[in-house]
């Protein structure tokens, strides 16, 4: 367990670092090809995990944004109408269909998205599998707190 001082010391390095990163991040040029999709957070998880994981399910790809199948479905929907994605039939499953980002867009779509990955694989690989887990647990943690305290002071919005 860490000093209380040291915890402080640590809060306000994060709380300087994450709003540098946070204005980084929204001030990253977005793709003149991508620039007429009114693309969200939603649309950059569901391509981010697409561009690591490659082609998947609906439901796979809801589990891997942890959000309900129907959301993810009206995500692909959007994606699809967008020309992002392509649904195609599972050749082992015909009743299910496998969403992935369309030829034509996965360069572009792997140019604006893979700096962060790169940069969150730098920063991860020094750290042994139980550090990386403890950052990431972190990161949620902070999250799930995050969320809860602005709904509380702020009402669900």
């Amino acid at each position: 367990m860490s000093t209380p001082d040291a915890t402080e010391d640590a809060v306000r390095k994060l709380m300087l670092v994450l709003p540098r990163l946070v204005g980084r991040i929204k001030r990253l040029p977005l793709p003149e090809e991508l620039r007429s999709l009114e693309l969200t957070p939603r649309h950059l998880s569901a391509l981010s995990m697409l561009l690591l994981d490659g082609p998947m399910s609906v439901s796979g790809l809801a589990e891997a944004l942890g959000v309900e199948p129907t959301t993810a479905s009206l995500v692909v929907t959007e994606l699809a109408r967008k020309g992002v994605l392509v649904r195609s039939e599972d050749p082992a499953d015909r009743r299910r269909r496998i969403v992935d980002i369309t030829p034509d867009s996965r360069p572009v779509i792997s140019r604006w998205l893979s700096p962060g990955a790169h940069a969150w694989r730098a920063a991860l690989e020094p750290l042994d599998a139980e550090q990386q887990r403890l950052v990431v647990d972190t990161f949620l943690r902070y999250e799930e707190t995050f969320t809860a305290a602005i709904a509380t002071d702020f009402g669900d919005r």
